[in-house]
């Protein structure tokens, strides 16, 4: 079974905007209702026998049942016989939204997080139509449950006879959009490893390092737009809460914070295609990205988004018929790719590679990529010689490639040795490339430099 997930920007009407508020609405009242019953009876198991507080706890006979999820429902149902708001909302999301509860709880078991929380209003975002088995009509319309046939933008063909199981509406600030999943029953092979491949390092100075000496600099979508992210929650806190401008300038910073992600994952995608264009293998880190939020540099690492663009990357090497694999990331910027000596831990300001033993030297995330490269490429079974390099000659390689390097000069550093080589594939020129990715300048008070 294959997943695909097409996302459409819904056109409501007024009414049919009125009843996914009212459904956003009753949902967190029927979360908190549940999670409030369950905390009484938490409480109620928690107290001493000779001192029970009567204001604080609510008290439970001994022989009482602690609430569960299908004792809830069953109240949920009888309850929503007599209430005219629940009626209106569809009973499957009422459903769902005691479920979200459930995982919440046995997230906090198994998981180790925090006890669930209430919900404030306007928490919920976005609820889901499970299990709808319709096919997908041709036009511009679709059918959901209690708001019958809504229009939306048909960007894109959808393949005939398609059918949507799952479809999730979700409200954002620049209005409402549709996710439809829609299930193929169709078995896709596994990439095989073929053709160039390629070790790729992240870091903050250079967002992406490759083996080939694609070296991107990081764009800084948040650091470059946090002034006026500043400005305007600071227009936020002055007016009354509750008002009606309040409500007017929260919406400006929610404008500017999806406007940043929609930039930050546009540059994410041009980037995967980038490096699966000239690529047929594809060697990451697997770096422990939930422990570098919580350091010194945690803005620094956060702003780049590293862990959208390790899942971005990975789809499109899945589309592109590309093969992704991870590989451990212990002491690559300590080896030396060329003999595997260690030459001791670098500090951030050191980024020079020199190794005393072979004296090869080469920029630093350059040759984290080619010990990347090394491990990927023993993982599968391959020999791999870093001593030499296997291009015609310096001359052909500058004649096919304007932005190659020259030859002994790397940066303003000079190299002692050819940068690496793989004897892997026979006959194959590997093209030394520098900063070929391109993107264009954004519009939001020059929030991000050219890349190049």
């Amino acid at each position: 079974m294959f997943n695909l997930t097409w996302e459409f920007n819904l056109k409501p009407t007024a009414t049919q905007i009125a009843v996914f508020e009212d459904s956003l609405e009753q949902c967190p009242k029927v979360y908190n209702s549940a999670l409030k019953e369950c905390k009484d009876g938490y409480n109620s198991r928690k107290c001493q026998i000779n001192s029970c507080s009567k204001s604080s706890e609510y008290i439970i006979p001994a022989d009482g049942s602690l609430p569960t999820y299908s004792s809830q429902s069953k109240a949920l149902t009888a309850y929503r016989k007599t209430s005219p708001a629940l009626q209106r909302v569809n009973p499957a999301l009422l459903q769902q939204t005691q479920r979200l509860l459930e995982k919440s709880f046995v997230s906090m078991w198994e998981q180790s997080h925090g006890f669930p929380r209430l919900k404030k209003k306007g928490a919920l975002r976005s609820f889901n139509q499970r299990q709808l088995g319709t096919t997908f009509p041709q036009g511009n319309r679709f059918k959901l449950p209690v708001i019958s046939c809504i229009k939306f933008w048909q960007d894109r063909p959808i393949p005939q006879g398609a059918i949507v199981k799952p479809a999730r509406a979700v409200r954002r600030s620049t209005g409402w959009y549709i996710m439809l999943t829609l299930p193929w029953d169709v078995s896709i092979p596994d990439t095989i490893p073929h053709g160039n491949p390629v070790g790729i390092d992240i870091g903050l100075t250079n967002f992406v390092a490759t083996s080939n000496w694609l070296l991107i600099k990081t764009t800084r979508f948040f650091a470059e737009a946090e002034r006026k992210l500043k400005f305007l929650q600071k227009r936020v806190t002055r007016k009354r809460i509750g008002s009606n401008n309040r409500k007017r300038a929260s919406e400006k910073v929610a404008l500017l914070h999806e406007y940043l992600a929609n930039c930050r994952k546009d540059w994410h995608r041009k980037l995967s295609h980038q490096i699966c264009d000239n690529a047929g293998m594809v060697f990451l880190e697997d770096l422990n990205l939930v422990g570098s939020k919580a350091a010194m540099l945690a803005k620094h690492c956060l702003d780049p988004g590293f862990g959208q663009c390790f899942n971005i990357l990975e789809q499109t090497c899945f589309k592109r018929g590309v093969y992704f694999q991870k590989v451990d990331a212990k002491k690559t910027s300590h080896l030396c790719p060329t003999c595997l000596n260690e030459t001791g831990k670098k500090e951030l300001s050191e980024r020079v590679h020199s190794c005393h033993h072979c004296a090869y030297t080469t920029h630093r995330d350059v040759a984290a990529t080619q010990v990347v490269l090394k491990r990927g490429l023993a993982a599968l079974g391959h020999r791999v010689n870093m001593d030499r390099m296997r291009v015609n000659s310096w001359k052909s390689l500058r004649s096919n490639n304007p932005h190659a390097f020259l030859p002994g000069s790397v940066n303003n550093f000079q190299l002692s040795s050819p940068p690496w080589g793989i004897s892997l594939l026979p006959k194959v020129d590997f093209l030394i490339t520098q900063n070929l990715f391109k993107l264009d300048r954004l519009s939001l008070n020059n929030l991000s430099e050219l890349i190049g």
